[in-house]
């Protein structure tokens, strides 16, 4: 197939599933944009535009963009995430197949301008497919969609070893309201007065508009607060005992997947977390519980116990969320389509 993949804001996930499909014999391309905090440099599969429609000087790129993709004729298009009204003579060049990452915003800090909310409605109206990557979003949208897993938007080859012994625990992303960050933190206060306490430190890495006050941070725990290269927070992240992805909102986590692929156990809410991207015996903690929390930090703060949980999560991810799985899932979906 020919594949046009539509992500301006979504680019390392899109890489990673172009990557995968152009590895079993797909042909790609990825318009996208540099928009993205993690900065690289363009592939030659990638044509990178300016998402921004009040700028008349981001217009002639894209029509460029347009011609060249019309004479290249793909066979299907992937659109997600896409908020610029302009990418429409995009998706018109094939049948299109909408990803619908989550069904609603986390919290107010994630809700769309109604213009936007509007031209997300209508690409899922004219789509021929549209897709999530959970059973639980597919549930929620108001109309029939395929599911496909998610996996990570980094690349297999770019996850580092996991250090012997483990240390700290690790609280990573955007530091958003839904994230629960005060429950996490009266958590760790428990477990730094609980006998299973090991010297680590809760690292909470991320920028965002979190209501934390920073002053008032429990001992053992830094705010590292900004946004991170993957270069520099992989190490850190595959080095820790546990990873706290104790949302209060249902998400479709690229957080709780990075932790998996990492080899490092992901402790979810029964409200945040998806039980289809947990592993097996990994059970959900109540999402104001925080001795249930302080519970779990206690267990993995055992580097033994930590390092054994951390590969039967890499195990599960492998097994059911590995990038060359989930394309070849959506290969099926695109072929029927573009059929």
């Amino acid at each position: 197939m020919r594949v046009l993949w539509l992500s301006p804001w979504m680019r390392p996930l899109a890489r990673v599933y172009v990557d995968a499909l152009r590895a079993d014999g797909h042909e790609c391309v990825l318009v996208t944009s540099d928009q993205h905090y993690q900065k690289v440099r363009p592939r030659e599969y990638e044509r990178v535009l300016d998402p921004r429609p009040k700028d008349p000087r981001t217009i002639a790129p894209l029509l460029r963009a347009h011609a060249e993709l019309r004479r290249w004729r793909p066979d299907v298009v992937v659109a997600e995430l896409v908020w610029d009204p302009r990418w429409l003579l995009l998706t018109r060049l094939a049948p299109l197949v909408h990803l619908v990452h989550d069904d609603r915003p986390h919290d107010a800090t994630e809700t769309r301008p109604a213009w936007q909310r509007a031209l997300f409605d209508r690409f899922t109206r004219h789509a021929a497919a549209v897709v999530t990557f959970s059973a639980h979003v597919a549930a929620q949208v108001p109309y029939p969609a395929r599911v496909v897993p998610l996996t990570s938007d980094v690349a297999e080859a770019d996850v580092p070893p996991n250090p012997v012994p483990r240390k700290d625990f690790v609280l990573y992303g955007r530091m958003s309201p839904y994230k629960n960050v005060p429950v996490a933190l009266a958590a760790w206060r428990r477990h730094l007065d609980s006998p299973e306490y090991r010297g680590d430190t809760l690292l909470l890495l991320g920028d965002g508009p979190a209501d934390i006050d920073e002053a008032a941070l429990p001992p053992m725990c830094e705010w590292r607060r900004e946004r991170y290269d993957y270069r520099a927070v992989l190490p850190v992240l595959a080095a820790a005992k546990g990873s706290l992805v104790h949302y209060r909102r249902a998400t479709q986590s690229g957080v709780q997947l990075l932790s998996l692929q990492l080899g490092v156990t992901p402790i979810v809410s029964d409200s945040g977390g998806l039980p289809e991207f947990q592993p097996p015996g990994e059970p959900a903690i109540g999402v104001d519980d925080v001795t249930g929390l302080a519970d779990v930090l206690g267990q993995l703060a055992d580097p033994e116990a930590a390092a054994i949980r951390g590969a039967a999560s890499r195990a599960h991810y492998r097994h059911a969320l590995a990038a060359e799985s989930s394309a070849a899932q959506l290969a099926t979906v695109l072929a029927e389509v573009g059929a």
